[in-house]
């Protein structure tokens, strides 16, 4: 059984930053799994967000926040991070956690439940 337990979320203005944090547990490999994040916007399908491998060396971000969002984890502790920072109203979204990679991209087997964030203009 994997838990992971998203929180950091809330209402910000553009151009404002936000810190998303994911803790991990449940099984003691999840060290050696890819983490990342995906996020869901009000009427769109699921996107990936971004990801950073077992090691925490390679890190992997969409386009579209490229440049503005930097995810990192703390293996000691667990933790997925994502940092964003000029924020825009196109990021309002539920940002889900997830980890173990079965695919490309944003498919992975474990999920968390989300925390939203919303970006008022």
């Amino acid at each position: 059984q994997v838990q992971l337990v998203e929180s950091g979320g809330g209402l910000v203005q553009a151009g404002d930053s936000l810190r998303l944090s994911c803790t991990a547990s449940g099984r003691a490999f999840i060290n050696s799994w890819t983490m990342g994040w995906c996020r869901q916007g009000p009427g769109k399908e699921r996107e990936f967000v971004a990801e950073v491998t077992w090691s925490g060396q390679s890190t992997y971000a969409s386009d579209s926040v490229k440049g503005r969002f930097t995810i990192t984890r703390d293996k000691a502790k667990n933790t997925l991070i994502l940092q964003m920072s000029s924020l825009e109203p196109e990021d309002t979204a539920v940002y889900y956690c997830a980890t173990q990679r079965v695919g490309g991209p944003g498919e992975y087997k474990y999920w968390g439940q989300g925390t939203q964030v919303t970006v008022s203009s």
